[in-house]
């Protein structure tokens, strides 16, 4: 039992980020959750017209994705950029795009913020909604119930990336990450992320794509369970290397990633009422 708890426990440091190189380019494994993660949304999305749960045609469904992925890149790296590290991308401007650092090694374009991502996708949902003049909640219904399979892949990725685990635990699910200077036992919290935000959250919208009732009203629901479950496990997360983003909130220090979570909760709230009391 002893030497399985070790295996798991150590289970990082057998892990390469990189997955293999094409000449000098090394491709991450983080990139290809990314692909991974589109790809399952897109074949979850397809079967639901297959099964004729909806009259999106699988061209509309393809170019939204498209619009999306150029949403979640760009709102994801420059979300990062405004919130996270804006002090040191003002000093080196080129590598908000640039994927080398200061040094002129490769190391890909690194930092995405999900809450910049989720704002680049709205945007972007709304410009293709406008120009094919297609009705935004009726094609939310339609998406928001497969979006969390994807965050599962996406989590997953930043688990081989080995990035975002939490503080340090003496509980004996913790794991030992080799970018932790202090080689202690972690919160493995992208894979708390993966279980929560992933496979729970998918568990809960799925099953309600086709209830009549919330017709009009599965984004609103989206973003109250995203909140809801990511809100908790930011407490876990190290958030030592986020400087300026931590505040004091009666005492209890909160990170903007929290406050961007309440924000969806409330949004989603309102939507969710303002959207029963206008049907």
């Amino acid at each position: 039992m002893k030497s399985i708890t070790l295996l798991y426990q150590n289970l990082p440091r057998h892990i390469n980020p990189m997955a293999f190189s094409i000449g000098p380019f090394p491709v991450a494994w983080y990139s290809l959750m990314y692909l991974v993660a589109f790809a399952t949304v897109y074949f979850l999305l397809r079967w639901r017209i297959k099964k004729k749960e909806s009259d999106f045609s699988p061209d509309t469904i393809t170019n939204f994705l498209f619009y999306n992925v150029a949403g979640v890149v760009l709102g994801g790296r420059l979300g990062y950029v405004l919130f996270y590290d804006l002090a040191y991308y003002l000093r080196h401007p080129l590598e908000i795009i640039s994927p080398f650092n200061s040094a002129g090694d490769f190391i890909g374009i690194y930092g995405m913020s999900y809450h910049g991502g989720l704002l680049g996708v709205l945007i972007a949902s709304f410009i293709f909604v406008k120009k094919r003049k297609i009705n935004f909640r009726k094609l939310a219904d339609f998406v928001v119930p497969a979006v969390p399979a994807g965050y599962f892949f996406g989590r997953i990725g930043n688990f081989f990336n080995l990035e975002i685990y939490g503080k340090a635990t003496t509980k004996i699910w913790g794991m030992y990450f080799s970018a932790d200077f202090f080689w202690e036992l972690r919160h493995p919290t992208q894979l708390y992320e993966a279980f929560l935000e992933g496979i729970l959250l998918f568990a809960i919208l799925w099953p309600l794509r086709n209830n009549k009732y919330l017709r009009g009203n599965l984004f609103p629901l989206y973003l109250i369970g995203y909140g809801l479950v990511r809100f908790p496990i930011e407490f876990l997360r190290d958030t030592s290397v986020l400087k300026g983003m931590q505040f004091d909130f009666i005492d209890v220090p909160i990170t903007l990633s929290q406050i961007f979570c309440l924000a969806m909760v409330f949004a989603g709230a309102f939507l969710f009422l303002y959207n029963k009391k206008t049907s």
